[in-house]
């Protein structure tokens, strides 16, 4: 404020008493938009906007407006977003698109118009779109291919039409500009008939074609002859066998990787399916077929051949396939896969007459309970894919090797119970064997892993197993990955019972009730680079075990009981760490881990997720974010010791502490009568401020003009606008200040600190809010002021709960978050008269 006189500042007793409150700053955003991402990602979904809220910056990349009432799209519509990447339009009634509406949104990669009825389209309504590779325009009522305006958007990948109006296959001749793609969905639309010439326009080779949900009678001979394409979905086309049989022998000449048909379970339309059918798949050049709920008469795999005989890759998914034929000796099945069937045990020996079967799925079966591994002569068997069954089973090392010796993967996870036996009999070229969330009998007792000698992935986890013996993981010595979360160790310890995965690289042993680790428990791993251990009891870091992992880049520990790390624990942490879990434990935060505190926020690179630390310890610190603890705060200011002692020194003194209490007795006596006169008074302002009078043009233009001139209004107090000329200046600052507003605003600057009335002003201000348990402060901080200055100026005040600190800096976004959140804290304990509603309203 503008003062010239060289007053101190006023100190008092109650300054002294030890006042803690927990610091949380309350922000209420005017953005009505869900931040995900700060500047990039925001969700705007029933907010019942109209267009696009002013406040979204152009920076954003991500958008979601969904559910909203925009109706129309104009041109330019998009503009004040041109940095978008995805957007969502899902429900947004929107019934007209114009020219243009989307123009400068050149890197816009995705687009989703689903469930809108799109009765208008401009012809140039997708313009500018030059990097659109996804568009999902499902339900919006489109009645024909001609009428989407897409033949310039050539980097198109994806195009989903499903649940429309089109009743043509007809492709129109922009399809042929559309050369990158991948992926065209018509399902569920009402095309009944496919003639030749429909797809005439189609330029890519890897298309995957949805047909699915037409109600397909007729298809024309030859209307597929020579077309390539990757794979064609049929699924509940037909309304007939005769109509299905009839359609598929006239797709002869189609060179398809993957053909699916069938039907859902909720749309049968087939009373009778029989392998007749399928005999049209012998003139077919097709590579993979699969067969989805294809009527409740296939009891035997014989039903279906045999023309899938041909076809190297064969799936039967929500079939009532019980039992499995044998299969002739020149079949070319490759990949075989049954999924949810209704076998009751793996039918082994039938299967053993597929010679060239490289892999089998058996997955999903409820019924599947039994597993005999006595396959016959399945030289070329790789894959072995028994998951998410009830098989209870003891497994037979030597039974697998003799009947598919070069099995290199097998799955039996999600099964109910698999005993493992300790031989040395086991499958030589082994390499991967996935048995999690099976209960497990025999493993971390007995080494039953001993001849897995090339076994480089295990996965364990949740398998009920409790490590007791150290050769638990003997004979895996070319093990690269070990998953074995959900687990236990003996005592909840880890000892060295890895010692010999000297190749290790990937380790997860989270959630396994670790309380410790020996010193040894991790030295033989050199060669580890990830390293999850999250989900534990762990007090410790126990940094000693690490110290020799340099090839270490991924330590997740996140979701234990680490408190405190030690100068050795930050020592120890490998070099090559890129990525460092930490979040999720009791951190104590007091100055005597002033190290660890400094440590955090210089490595805040390596640290992942770093919001979601936060101190548990002291208790006023208690739920503050681990990144904004104010380390200045552990700095202790020492105090100037007089080193001599002079009568001139001593008379100066003198002077000033009779000076200083002359003005403590005024200023008090008037602070008391204002104090009992307090109760009778209503606030006349929102809030007095307090300021250096150098900093008078920043106040004008940043509190004055904006604040009082803008939506909600405030009316603030001004010393040189609103004190009473030829009242005593304490008076004025206590009866027409602190008396008559409801906070203070104090803008703290360095003139405002080398201001000794601006001291002084803030001292009365802080003693007022000792005497009043209603007052309360805005602490708002410009640029360029010495945060130490600060923290020893404001003292325990700034923590206080009902105190609101702001930091205010000269960038655009920042000053739109300082004027959001400055609002925020008027508007707390506000009361609107008559008058200053209809002004509002009116303004």
């Amino acid at each position: 404020m503008f003062r010239s006189s060289s007053l101190c500042p006023l100190t008092f007793v109650a300054f002294s008493f030890a006042v803690l409150f927990q610091s949380q700053l309350i922000t209420r955003s005017l953005n009505p938009c869900l931040e995900v991402t700060p500047g990039t990602t925001y969700k705007c979904m029933e907010l019942n906007l109209s267009g696009i809220p002013p406040d979204i910056p152009t920076s954003t990349q991500s958008l979601d407006l969904s559910f909203n009432p925009l109706e129309i799209l104009t041109s330019n519509y998009f503009s004040s977003v041109s940095a978008l990447k995805f957007l969502d339009l899902t429900r947004c009634h929107i019934q007209k698109i114009e020219d243009n509406a989307f123009v400068g949104l050149w890197k816009l990669s995705v687009l989703i118009l689903t469930a809108n009825p799109l009765h208008f389209l401009g012809p140039r309504a997708f313009h500018d779109l030059v990097s659109l590779q996804r568009l999902i325009a499902v339900e919006t009522k489109l009645s024909s291919l001609n009428k989407l305006p897409i033949g310039h958007l050539t980097s198109l990948q994806d195009l989903n039409l499903s649940n429309n109006y089109i009743d043509s296959l007809k492709l129109p001749k922009y399809f042929s500009h559309l050369i990158f793609l991948r992926f065209l969905s018509l399902q569920a639309n009402k095309i009944s008939s496919i003639s030749v010439g429909d797809l005439d326009a189609l330029s890519s080779y890897n298309l995957t074609l949805l047909l699915s949900k037409n109600d397909i009678k007729y298809i024309e001979v030859n209307a597929f002859l020579g077309l390539h394409i990757q794979e064609i979905s049929l699924r509940g086309c037909f309304e007939s066998s005769t109509v299905m049989q009839a359609s598929l022998q006239n797709l002869t000449g189609l060179h398809v990787k993957s053909l699916v048909l069938g039907e859902y379970r909720n749309m049968k339309k087939l009373k009778t399916f029989s392998k007749s059918i399928l005999d049209a798949l012998c003139h077919m050049y097709l590579q993979e077929i699969t067969l989805i709920s294809i009527g409740d008469v296939i009891f035997n795999t014989g039903d279906l051949f045999p023309c899938l005989n041909n076809i190297s890759s064969v799936r039967l998914v929500d079939t009532y396939t019980e039992d499995v034929s044998n299969f002739p000796e020149n079949s070319s099945i490759r990949y075989l896969e049954f999924k949810n069937c209704k076998f009751k045990e793996v039918p082994s020996v039938r299967l053993s007459s597929l010679k060239e079967l490289r892999s089998l799925r058996i997955t999903r079966t409820k019924r599947l309970v039994e597993f005999e591994a006595d396959f016959q002569g399945l030289q070329k068997l790789e894959t072995l894919d028994l998951s998410e069954n009830r098989l209870t089973a003891d497994l037979c090392w030597i039974c697998l090797r003799n009947g598919v010796p070069n099995l290199k993967y097998m799955n039996l996870s999600f099964n109910y119970r698999i005993s493992l036996v300790t031989e040395c009999h086991a499958l030589p070229k082994l390499e991967k064997l996935d048995l999690q969330h099976t209960t497990l009998s025999g493993t971390g007792e007995y080494p039953v892993f001993l001849c897995l000698v090339n076994l480089i992935y295990l996965d364990i986890s949740y398998t009920g197993t409790n490590i007791k013996s150290e050769c638990s993981f003997c004979g895996l010595n070319s093990l690269l990955v070990l998953k074995m979360a959900g687990n236990t160790f003996e005592n909840n310890k880890l000892v060295n019972i890895l010692k010999n995965l000297t190749n290790l690289q990937i380790l997860d042993i989270s959630n396994c009730r670790l309380q410790s680790l020996s010193l040894d428990s991790l030295g033989s791993l050199r060669e580890l680079r990830e390293l999850n251990i999250s989900h534990n009891k762990l007090l410790g870091l126990h940094s000693e075990a690490y110290a020799q992992l340099q090839a270490l880049t991924i330590l997740d520990f996140h979701s234990n009981q680490l408190a405190i790390f030690t100068e050795k624990d930050l020592e120890n942490f490998p070099r090559s760490l890129k990525s460092l879990y930490l979040s999720r434990n009791p951190f104590d935060c007091s100055c005597e881990n002033l190290n660890f505190l400094q440590w955090a926020k210089q490595k805040r690179n390596p640290l992942q997720h770093p919001e979601s630390m936060f101190c548990h310890s002291p208790m006023h610190l208690r739920d503050v974010r681990l990144m904004d603890f104010d380390l200045s705060s552990c700095h202790v200011s020492t105090t100037t010791v007089a080193t001599s002692v002079s009568i001139s020194m001593v008379l100066v003194l003198s002077l000033i502490l009779v000076y200083k209490y002359y003005f403590h007795l005024y200023y008090m006596a008037v602070l008391l009568s204002g104090r009992r006169r307090s109760t009778e008074n209503d606030n006349v302002y929102d809030a007095f401020v307090i300021y250096s009078s150098k900093d008078q043009e920043w106040v004008k233009r940043e509190l004055e003009e904006t604040l009082e001139a803008g939506v909600p209004r405030f009316r603030l107090c001004f010393f040189y606008r609103d004190f009473i000329p030829g009242v005593p200046i304490i008076t004025n600052i206590v009866q027409e200040g602190f008396q008559s507003s409801r906070k203070v605003i104090a803008v703290v600057s360095s003139h405002f600190l080398d201001s000794r009335w601006c001291n002084f002003e803030l001292e009365v201000a802080q003693s007022w809010q000792l005497l009043d348990s209603n007052a309360s402060m805005i602490l708002i901080v410009l640029e360029g002021v010495d945060k130490a200055v600060v923290q020893r100026k404001l003292g325990v005040f700034r923590y206080l709960r009902r105190n609101t600190y702001l930091v205010w800096k000269d960038l655009e976004l920042n000053r739109h978050m300082f004027l959001r959140h400055l609002r925020s804290a008027l508007l707390d304990g506000k009361t609107w008269t008559e008058e200053e509603l209809r002004l509002m309203l009116t303004g």
